[in-house]
């Protein structure tokens, strides 16, 4: 008998078409070897998830509710083998101000920053002053908790006040010193350093259409031209942050590299699998299959992550 195997997707987050698009290549990849079915999780979705009784649920939600701990403690209590990252992982990666506390605390480089909480945003130009201070321009502005970067602006002088108003509806708003150079990011595969790539994107940085949109024709570069040593350097550092973080299965982590330093931005605890992802690609430069890295997800689910 096939192994029954439940991919959730879609979800409730900005991240919903980019949950769908992994979800229908993951079905793709393994439609034929194992029994599968997609399901959009709402109101009643554990009736539909006890229905099914999968073996595993490959969980291929991104963003808000699907990979920031919420989703895993209902999979915890079900009592089925679900993949990648568990309760307090997902929690802890999604969260950028503790995420980076917890970079801090370990010694890892990551960009100077500063919390904007609900109550302190009224007053624009009193923040304006108070960046220009701590950090001046430019700096990076972003949601606490979002992936996929999305909501994340690049800001000057001129345009911060504006794109900060593009956030007003968020409780809270991390604010970081802009780091400029390359785009380089790692995947770490259980126990095992996958692989380095760099992004040369033609737009600002590699932000949403650079990641998911063809047309943006970002340049995805393997083997990365960087000594040895650093690419040993760079993952080693992933490692690190998966290992303190307290991660399962995949991750990627995304860096800059400047001035000699890789400056460690976030952690990503279920790096997409469509076909402009970096982790296929990674493992596919070295040698692993779309197929058998999707396997290799499934084989790795279990409860308690």
């Amino acid at each position: 008998m096939k192994k029954k195997i439940l991919i959730l997707a879609g979800g409730y987050s900005k991240e919903r078409d980019i949950s769908l698009k992994t979800a229908k290549t993951v079905y793709k990849q393994i439609k034929n070897d194992y029994s599968c079915k997609i399901l959009d999780p709402k109101n009643g979705f554990i009736k539909e998830i006890r229905k099914f009784r999968p073996n595993v649920i490959f969980n291929a939600l991104h963003g808000r509710y699907g990979e920031d701990g919420y989703i895993q403690l209902i999979l915890e209590n079900e009592k089925i083998k679900y993949t990648h990252s568990g309760v307090e992982a997902s929690s802890i990666c999604i969260n950028k101000l503790i995420s980076k506390k917890l970079f801090y605390k370990n010694k890892i480089l990551t960009p100077k920053y500063m919390i904007l909480r609900e109550n302190s945003k009224n007053n624009f130009k009193k923040i304006y002053y108070k960046v220009k201070k701590k950090f001046n321009f430019p700096v990076v502005i972003k949601p606490i908790n979002e992936g996929s970067s999305v909501g994340v602006y690049i800001c000057n002088k001129y345009n911060f006040i504006k794109n900060l108003k593009k956030l007003d509806n968020e409780r809270e708003i991390l604010i970081e010193k802009y780091i400029p150079g390359r785009e380089i990011q790692v995947a770490i595969m259980g126990n095992k350093k996958l692989g380095t790539i760099e992004l040369v994107t033609r737009r600002k940085f590699y932000d949403y259409k650079a990641k998911y949109d063809k047309n943006a024709k970002t340049k995805h570069i393997l083997p990365v031209d960087l000594p040895k040593k650093k690419i040993k350097e760079v993952e080693n550092i992933a490692m690190k942050a998966h290992r303190i973080t307290g991660c399962r299965g995949v991750t990627r982590s995304d860096f800059r590299y400047s001035n000699n330093k890789f400056y460690l931005l976030e952690v990503n605890t279920q790096p997409g699998m469509t076909e402009l992802s970096l982790v296929p690609e990674i493992a596919k430069y070295k040698g692993i299959s779309f197929y058998n890295l999707i396997k290799w997800i499934i084989d790795d689910a279990s409860i308690n992550r």
